[in-house]
């Protein structure tokens, strides 16, 4: 029983033996009253009639009229004279009528009436004894009115009783209910605070809560920082705070593996020539800063685009991975100048730039050999410093305008469907399974990877979003023991349209709202945190499990990341690729699971392809496995369609 039923039971207990006492006490004093009027009233009458009959003649006749014209004046039971010896002379009664107070009410408050006596004399002597007794239904009559009216007085007060408690009530329990709040979001992890209630009792309470929670806050952020600081430690170069070679390299591999609208993109790799010279001529020190300016130049350059990377591949060599960027040609140019100026004058000479495009399914050393050729030609002065990059003859469409077409007639015809894909839990059970998307295309079923980029060129990414949570939502009724995870992209998390959409479709199907795991990139929670947070707030209660894709890399840097209501994150493959053989990434993953734990979150790695990774990645504190190997695991997946 909730404390608020308590109060209000305690509250109507006291009001009602309060208001039940005041009601007897005043019916008592009222029957006390009524009580003592009617024995005067008897005594007073009875004293006056018995001096009118002593001043007459005691005549029988005279007698009998004067006690008549007396009884039929008043509100009587009974007059009687009798004389000495008890024999009655004279005798008035009102035979018993209908009681016009309910006869409980009677029984409940009994008018115990004494009748007046008097004397009757003749001359010097008694004539006899009078007894007057007036009518009690009159006195009931009198109190069941009064009981009514002081009914009707006290169940006013109850009321307006009621009504000040239940102000007073929803004012002292305010600040209880701020506290089930706070509990509740303890317990889920996430540790908010609340202002102190007034109360002093309360205020204890909440100010206990609040020191835990900003103790536990700040314990999360001193982890977050510190895995950040390992992240950089373990992954970057010293002098440029660029990603060290290994790492450079995972992340490409991570990202020639996407199936998503970020599959794709260009390559440019920078070469400082003839370094030895420069450090003879302009000194190491000055050297050392010009190319800290321009890793600085590089590492902005890839914050203005979401889902780059920069790093340093040796001494003199640098590279720039842009998924979905556009042209490489276009990448390249802008990039030249800024370079050049950051290198400064005296050695902006030495730079050299080669840029290639890249597709989803083609292997790191494929990539990086036709880079290195288009920057040796660089080099020898043949002026090639783009390579277009491999073309896939298979693409059904080679223009913006008939990918729109295509793609609007596919959703039209509602030519999608979902694969499933499993995600093992650490003992090799079936966490859910993830859900890409594919299109069917000029007669085939086409991958996201190979229509998702111009999907979001052409803005057409919130549609297919739609049409996926739609399909989910179909699969997930007529498979009812399955879980599926779907990859919103930030096209759709940005659009408020589109979240209201989904927040109705899956409030009327609760149900299917708990098997239901939607996953956005890590990249894209990041620049639209407002979005993201709106979005967490309104798929949590309805029972989502909500995460974040290709994570670990600027998962320390959410604001407020313990508030969001996560469920669990999926670690980027650049962290998991050849972990087996990176004390690095061991480091870095581990703390990265540990942080995760302390927010409630589930961990997952992306890409896990051999079984030694997968035994490290459980034995760091993995909860689940995606790639490859959960895939041999799991046997073949299968299309849910």
């Amino acid at each position: 029983m909730t404390l608020t039923k308590q109060l209000w039971i305690a509250i109507t207990l006291v009001t009602t033996v309060a208001l039940g006492g005041s009601l007897a006490v005043s019916l008592e004093n009222a029957r006390h009253y009524l009580e003592q009027e009617l024995r005067v009233k008897n005594i007073d009458n009875a004293g006056a009639l018995a001096l009118s009959l002593s001043q007459l003649d005691k005549d029988p006749v005279t007698v009998e009229l004067l006690i008549a014209a007396q009884f039929d004046t008043g509100h009587y039971r009974r007059i009687r004279l009798v004389d000495p010896e008890g024999s009655i002379l004279v005798e008035r009664s009102r035979p018993a009528t209908p009681a016009e107070v309910p006869a409980w009410f009677v029984d409940l408050v009994p008018i115990a009436t004494q009748p007046g006596l008097a004397q009757v004399q003749d001359g010097w002597q008694q004539y006899g004894t009078l007894t007057v007794d007036s009518h009690d239904r009159y006195a009931y009559a009198s109190l069941w009115a009064g009981a009514g009216r002081l009914l009707a007085w006290l169940f006013g007060l109850a009321l307006a009783c009621g009504a000040i408690g239940t102000l007073a009530l929803h004012r002292i329990t305010r600040p209880l209910k701020a506290m089930v709040g706070q509990a509740r979001d303890i317990g889920e992890r996430r540790f908010t605070t609340i202002a102190e209630p007034a109360t002093a009792e309360f205020r204890s309470v909440v100010r206990a809560m609040n020191t835990l929670a900003e103790h536990i806050h700040k314990l999360l952020d001193e982890e977050a920082q510190r895995l950040e600081a390992l992240r950089r430690q373990t992954e970057h170069d010293e002098l440029t705070g660029l990603s060290n070679r290994a790492q450079f390299l995972r992340q490409l591999d991570s990202a020639l593996a996407r199936d998503d609208d970020a599959a794709g993109g260009s390559l440019v790799l920078v070469r400082v020539a003839g370094l030895d010279a420069l450090n003879r001529r302009l000194g190491r020190k000055a050297v050392d800063e010009a190319l800290a300016r321009l890793a600085a130049q590089l590492a902005a350059s890839a914050e203005t685009r979401a889902d780059a990377n920069c790093g340093r591949l040796n001494a003199s060599d640098f590279a720039l991975l842009a998924a979905g960027a556009g042209e490489a040609a276009a990448l390249a140019d802008a990039l030249r100048g800024r370079l050049q100026e950051a290198l400064g004058a005296e050695a902006a000479e030495s730079l050299r730039l080669a840029a290639c495009a890249y597709l989803p399914g083609e292997t790191p050393g494929m990539v990086l050999a036709r880079a290195d050729a288009v920057l040796a030609a660089a080099e020898l002065g043949f002026g090639r410093t783009v390579d277009a990059g491999p073309t896939d003859a298979l693409l059904p469409y080679a223009s913006a305008d008939a990918w729109r077409a295509g793609i609007g007639a596919a959703l039209d015809a509602d030519h999608l469907e979902l694969a499933a894909f499993p995600v093992l839990r650490e003992d090799g059970s079936l966490l859910h399974e993830e859900a890409p998307v594919r299109l069917l295309l000029e007669g085939r079923w086409r991958t996201a990877a190979q229509f998702l980029p111009w999907a979001a060129r052409l803005d057409l990414l919130p549609a297919i979003d739609a049409r996926v949570i739609r399909a989910a939502l179909q699969q997930l009724e007529q498979h009812r023991s399955r879980q599926l995870a779907i990859n919103l992209s930030a096209a759709a998390l940005r659009d408020a349209g589109f979240r209201a959409t989904l927040h109705e479709a899956l409030r009327h199907r609760p149900g299917l709202a708990r098997r239901l795991w939607i996953e956005v990139q890590e990249a894209a929670a990041l620049r639209h945190q407002v979005e993201f947070r709106s979005l967490c707030l309104a798929l949590r209660p309805l029972g989502c499990r909500i995460g974040l894709d290709h994570g670990g890399k600027e998962f320390s840097r959410f604001a407020g990341l313990h508030e969001l209501g996560l469920d669990y994150l999926k670690i980027d493959a650049a962290f998991v690729r050849g972990i087996d053989t990176s004390a690095g990434n061991q480091s870095f993953v581990r703390s990265l699971c540990s942080l995760t734990h302390a927010l409630g979150l589930l961990a997952i790695a992306e890409g896990v392809c051999s079984e030694a990774e997968r035994r490290c990645l459980v034995g760091l504190g993995v909860d689940g496995i995606t790639g490859p190997a959960a895939r041999r695991m799991a046997k073949s997946p299968l299309p849910l369609n």
